[in-house]
């Protein structure tokens, strides 16, 4: 399987012996989802933004669609889509509207443009109410409009900081299946989710970080077998438990 994302050693210190993240090394294959969970204060977060060029790496590097995070910043930029959970959106514009503004930014023409915002529209499936004002939409409604943001210029790596927070059973379902489909097209997911039933269905293989230390990385139902559990959360449970006594 071709590798989109090779991290390697990824470290965050911010005081002398003190690490948000350390020695964080996964990798990421070429239409997987991989998914990073965690507690609150884990190092999910601050290794998402590292490889994501927002916060620079102490140590390590991570490898984006053949690029450096380090050396090669605006072409890790250009390979990679960020959405974190506290993303909005321009509430006094459409929904075309502001599929039309990105694309403006993330395209080098005209004519691609064009092809970002024609597939933006086709991924939310948010119909004629593209034409109302986005203060108008359910949370539901406006997450979707995100998500056809993040993917519509087909990015070879696409980070989703809790992807579904805050949405009802069935938008929830609908962006999960937007996701797998998207995935079963070739683009790569790197998912951060403390919804562990949502991470066991979506994903092809877990980290499990826990005090900046990445201490398990697998498939959901290897995961399970391992530890003798009935599911993920009870996975995640022992793991970081364990980690915890140490």
């Amino acid at each position: 399987m071709e590798t989109v994302l090779q991290v390697k050693g990824l470290s965050k210190q911010y005081k002398k012996g003190i690490y948000a993240s350390h020695n964080v090394t996964f990798d990421v294959g070429k239409g997987e989802i991989f998914a990073l969970i965690g507690p609150n204060g884990a190092g999910k977060t601050t290794t998402i933004r590292m490889i994501s060029t927002l916060l620079q790496a102490t140590e390590g590097d991570a490898i984006v669609a053949g690029h450096s995070i380090l050396t090669e910043p605006d072409m890790v930029r250009k390979s990679i889509t960020y959405l974190p959970d506290e993303a909005g959106a321009y509430k006094t514009m459409t929904g075309r509207e502001y599929l039309e503004f990105m694309a403006s930014i993330y395209a080098d023409n005209g004519e691609q443009a064009y092809e970002f915002v024609k597939r933006g529209c086709e991924i939310c499936e948010l119909g004629d109410r593209l034409n109302d004002k986005i203060s108008n939409y359910s949370r539901g409604m406006a997450r979707k409009l995100l998500l056809a943001r993040a993917i519509m210029p087909l990015p070879a790596l696409a980070i989703l900081d809790e992807p579904t927070s805050g949405l009802d059973i069935i938008n929830a379902l609908e962006i999960r299946r937007m996701i797998r489909k998207l995935a079963s097209e070739g683009m790569s997911f790197l998912l951060s989710s403390h919804n562990m039933l949502e991470i066991e269905y979506v994903s092809d293989r877990v980290g499990i970080i826990a005090k900046g230390e990445l201490l398990e990385v697998g498939k959901p139902a290897e995961l399970i077998e391992k530890y003798g559990a009935q599911n993920l959360e009870e996975v995640f449970e022992r793991v970081v438990l364990d980690r915890e006594v140490l």
